[in-house]
């Protein structure tokens, strides 16, 4: 994994996967990540309809 292409640190200092990682990954997880080019496919309800309403 390279830093910037595949992920990033956020101001708490966790790790964020970026659209690139997860398109490389090829499917929703359903952990509801920041950056899921899947619009949340696998995440449950409600959580998945909050999380589109996000962005």
């Amino acid at each position: 994994m390279i830093e910037g292409k595949d992920f990033y640190y956020n101001e708490d200092g966790y790790i964020v996967f970026t659209e690139h990682y997860h398109l490389t990954k090829g499917f929703c997880c359903g952990n509801g990540c920041t950056h899921c080019p899947y619009n949340y496919e696998a995440v449950p309800e409600p959580k998945k309809s909050e999380l589109i309403n996000k962005k």
